[in-house]
């Protein structure tokens, strides 16, 4: 057979090409199917996001185990809380100036000058300054709420509130400790804090002072931002042990007129009122600021110093001006309560035997001037005009000797107490075991 182009081509080849072109097949692309195409795509980003969430729990649920494992921390603790007491008590030369005092005094020469610009700038100025002192001491000062429910004459519930004012006083590094009122948290469900800045957590109470009717509130340091933690929120606690203070000016803070923030200034009008309570005595300052039953808050000196907390239930206080407790006599009280520790209780008041009485045969020691009722002391059979001369072999030559004697006990000790008691016209010693309270 011949081809087109004139070439020859046998029957054998002709078979060969007939039977290629049998089996030649041809590729067709198949089409996509548009559907399942998405369903696997859904399926697929599902599963990629279900890992993803059981993988992020795992890692939340595992890491803190595996990291505690590999670096364990150490389980904080609390510390003692120590208040420091003035290394020097005031002693009775130190109420007047030593003559060697006032002949350094220093000479103030006033130069005149021509307009009262000068004056006026220093009385500005003197004003800024107490304005930036106020400001860095607020920053201790917290308001205290105490929250509880009550029912009224239609048997409808209402919350009731308290407030009042509070100061940080130490740290015993797991918790803050806070000096405030015990008469707004009594009976009170919730106790709030709100500090400086307006963050506002719960509290609870570590320690309270029927006494006095101070208490110490606790706030865990888990429950503050970090803010918080980075201040400096411990108050400074100076001396009210000075004759110095007597007139000295004076910075009231807290709620000194009932009302938040509020901010006198003034002075010390008298130091030397004592109020006599159960087995302890306590200075009362008397001020020429402006107060209510309603006031609360601390009294600072010029140097930021935190000298009394504002007490307005002496008998030195009055319904017009403000009143505190000199911090000297209640660091003690301060440093019980945030230690969570019990008072011992005795039941006594008393004073000092004053020179003029030793002089006349009245024998040394702590003067008792009255016995509470129910107290150990008069179970005990002390009577008011007893002289404490001794407790448990220890000499007791004044009434704040007693008071430290008494606190190193706890409640349910026995005591021996020696007293000198009069019988005709002589003292003599009487010896009585006392089993002390709690307050």
């Amino acid at each position: 057979m011949i081809n087109k182009i004139g070439t020859y081509k046998t029957m054998e080849d002709i078979n060969k090409q007939e039977e290629y072109e049998i089996i030649r097949e041809r590729i067709k692309t198949r089409p996509i199917n548009q559907k399942k195409l998405f369903r696997r795509t859904v399926i697929t980003a599902a599963m990629a996001v279900i890992f993803g969430v059981f993988a992020c729990i795992t890692f939340l649920v595992l890491e803190p185990v595996f990291s505690n494992l590999l670096t364990p921390e150490e389980e904080a603790t609390a510390n003692d809380v120590v208040i420091p007491l003035e290394e020097e008590e005031t002693l009775p030369q130190d109420m007047l100036l030593e003559d060697e005092e006032v002949d350094r005094a220093p000479i103030i020469i006033r130069e005149e000058v021509g307009s009262n610009t000068t004056a006026i700038q220093d009385y500005s100025n003197l004003y800024n300054e107490m304005y930036d002192l106020v400001g860095s001491v607020k920053k201790s000062l917290v308001t205290v709420t105490g929250v509880s429910q009550d029912v009224d004459w239609f048997n409808n519930e209402y919350e009731k509130k308290g407030v009042t004012t509070g100061f940080i006083v130490a740290s015993n590094n797991i918790e803050l400790l806070i000096l405030t009122e015990s008469r707004v948290i009594t009976d009170s469900e919730d106790i709030n804090i709100t500090f400086f800045n307006g963050y506002t957590t719960e509290g609870t109470v570590k320690g309270t002072d029927r006494n006095t009717g101070l208490a110490v509130i606790s706030v865990p340091k888990i429950k503050l931002t970090k803010v918080l933690l980075d201040e400096k929120l411990i108050a400074q606690l100076g001396t009210s042990r000075t004759s110095r203070l007597l007139a000295a000016p004076v910075i009231a803070m807290g709620r000194p007129l009932g009302n938040i923030d509020s901010v006198e200034y003034g002075m010390v009008t008298s130091k030397n009122n004592i109020m006599h309570l159960a087995d302890n005595n306590y200075e009362i300052l008397t001020t020429d600021l402006h107060g209510n039953e309603f006031s609360s808050g601390v009294l600072i000196n010029m140097s930021g110093e935190i000298v009394g907390f504002i007490y307005q239930n002496s008998p030195f206080s009055d319904d017009t001006t403000i009143s505190a407790l000199g911090i000297t006599d209640i660091k003690k009280t301060i440093e019980r309560m945030s230690n969570g520790k019990r008072r011992a209780y005795l039941g006594v008041m008393g004073t000092d035997v004053i020179f003029d009485a030793i002089s006349q045969g009245v024998p040394a020691g702590a003067y008792i001037t009255g016995i509470d009722m129910d107290s150990p002391a008069m179970k005990a059979g002390i009577q008011n005009g007893d002289v404490v001369t001794q407790v448990d072999g220890y000499d007791i030559t004044t009434f704040s000797v007693l008071t430290e004697a008494i606190l190193l006990h706890e409640p349910g000790d026995m005591i021996s107490i020696t007293i000198r008691r009069l019988s005709g016209e002589e003292y003599r010693d009487v010896t009585i075991e006392v089993q002390l309270d709690e307050i």
